[in-house]
C-alpha cells in the first residue's frame, strides 16, 4: 500500500520538523558560544577628578565578547552566527567550578583591570600612585589539581598555614616545605570574605618529588591612588578592558591621544605597564570592524596576528606596553 503525500501530511511534519528545530535553539548544551559584541565608548563610563570636556568625534573604545551557554542548535551548527566560535565547557569552566563562580571570578578580575589601569595612567601623568603587595590571585588551575573545588577564579592566596603570602615567591616557599600529598591549610580572600581551606598538595610534573598546589597565580596589590577614579561597565566583566580603561584616563586629564580618531584597545594591562594576551580576539576584532572604528590596539604576538585574520581593512596595531600604545598612536596622529 502507497501512501499518498497530501498537503495535510507536508503540513505535519513542516510543524514536527519546526518545533524539533525550536526544541534544539531553546534547550542548552554543556558548551558554550562566543559571539561578537559592538565597541563601546569608555569615556562615558569613567568618572575622574579633573577630567576634560571631549574635544572632538573621536574616543577610546573597549571592545567585550558576549560569552552564553550553546543551545543543542548552535552546538550542531555554530555557524548560525557570524564571526561565532564553539568553546568545550570544560575549557571555561574547570571540573568544581559553577558557572556563579566564574562568573564572580570574571566581575573581580574586572575591578582588579579598572585599578591597575588607573595606576598605570596615573604614574605615566607624574601622579605617586602607592601599591603594597598582599597576596597571589589564583588566575587558572592545572589539569587534575586538587585545588579545584575549593579554590576559585580570583580567590586571593594570603596565607598558607598561618604563614603570610605576599607574592609568588613566598607561596613557593610555603608549598615547596611540604612533601607531595600533604595537607596544607590555605587563606584566601574571596571579594569581602576570607577563608581558611584545606587542600592537598600534587606533584609537580616536572619535579615529581616536588609539592605544588596545581594553581596559576598573579600579583594581588592594594593600590592607593591620588585621585578619585570611578569606572562602572554595570555586569561585563573579565581584564581585557585594562587598555582601554588606561588611555582613556590619559587622554580624559589632558592629552588628546586619539586626536580625532575612534580607537578600540583591548589587552589586560599589568601594574608596570605591559599589555597581556587575553582572548576572543576573532570575536573583538568582528566587533570593532562593524562598529566603525579607525584602529584596533591589540596585544603583540599571536593576539595581533588572530586579529589581522579578521581584520578586513581594519587597521591592527600590536603593542607590547601602554607606553608602546601612547607612541604608536602619536607616531599614527601625526601621519
Amino acid at each position: 500500500m502507497v501512501r499518498r503525500i497530501t498537503p495535510l501530511r507536508v503540513a505535519a511534519a513542516g510543524l514536527v520538523l519546526l518545533a524539533i528545530a525550536a526544541a534544539l535553539f531553546v534547550m542548552p548544551s554543556n558548551d558554550y558560544i562566543l559571539l561578537p559584541d559592538r565597541a563601546r565608548s569608555v569615556a562615558p563610563l569613567i568618572d575622574v577628578e579633573g577630567e576634560r570636556p571631549p574635544r572632538d568625534d573621536g574616543g577610546i573604545y573597549f571592545i567585550a565578547v558576549d560569552v552564553r551557554k550553546a543551545s543543542l542548535l548552535e552546538r550542531l551548527i555554530p555557524s548560525i552566527h557570524d564571526g561565532a566560535t564553539l568553546v568545550p565547557g570544560d575549557e571555561l569552566l574547570p571540573p568544581g567550578v559553577s558557572e556563579s563562580q566564574r562568573r564572580q571570578g570574571e566581575l573581580r578580575a574586572m575591578t582588579r583591570s579598572q585599578q591597575i589601569a588607573a595606576a598605570v595612567a596615573l604614574r605615566k601623568l607624574g601622579y605617586k600612585v602607592r601599591t603594597e603587595d598582599v597576596g597571589v590571585l589564583v588566575s587558572g588551575f592545572v589539569t587534575g589539581s586538587p585545588a579545584i573545588g575549593k579554590l576559585q577564579p580570583s580567590d586571593v592566596i594570603v596565607e598558607v598555614d598561618g604563614k603570610p603570602v605576599h607574592d609568588r615567591a613566598d607561596l613557593l616557599g610555603r608549598v615547596q616545605a611540604h612533601e607531595p600529598g600533604d595537607e596544607l591549610r590555605v587563606t584566601v580572600r574571596r571579594g569581602s570574605d576570607r577563608k581558611t581551606l584545606t587542600i592537598k598538595t600534587t606533584s609537580d610534573p616536572r619535579d615529581p618529588k616536588r609539592a605544588v598546589l596545581g594553581v596559576f597565580v598573579d600579583p594581588a596589590v592594594t593600590i592607593k591612588l591620588p585621585l578619585d577614579v570611578k569606572i562602572d561597565l554595570g555586569n561585563v566583566g573579565g581584564p581585557s578592558a585594562g587598555l582601554a580603561f588606561a588611555l582613556d584616563l590619559y587622554d580624559e586629564l589632558g592629552h588628546d591621544i586619539n586626536h580625532g580618531l575612534k580607537v578600540a584597545a583591548t589587552g589586560e594591562i599589568e601594574l608596570d605597564g605591559t599589555v597581556a594576551p587575553i582572548g576572543g580576539v576573532k570575536q573583538k576584532t568582528i566587533g570593532v570592524r562593524r562598529s566603525g572604528v579607525d584602529v584596533f590596539l591589540v596585544p603583540a604576538g599571536e593576539n595581533a596576528r588572530e586579529a589581522r585574520k579578521y581584520a578586513h581593512g581594519l587597521r591592527i596595531i600590536p603593542v607590547k606596553s601602554f607606553q608602546q600604545a601612547l607612541q604608536s598612536l602619536a607616531t599614527l596622529s601625526s601621519a
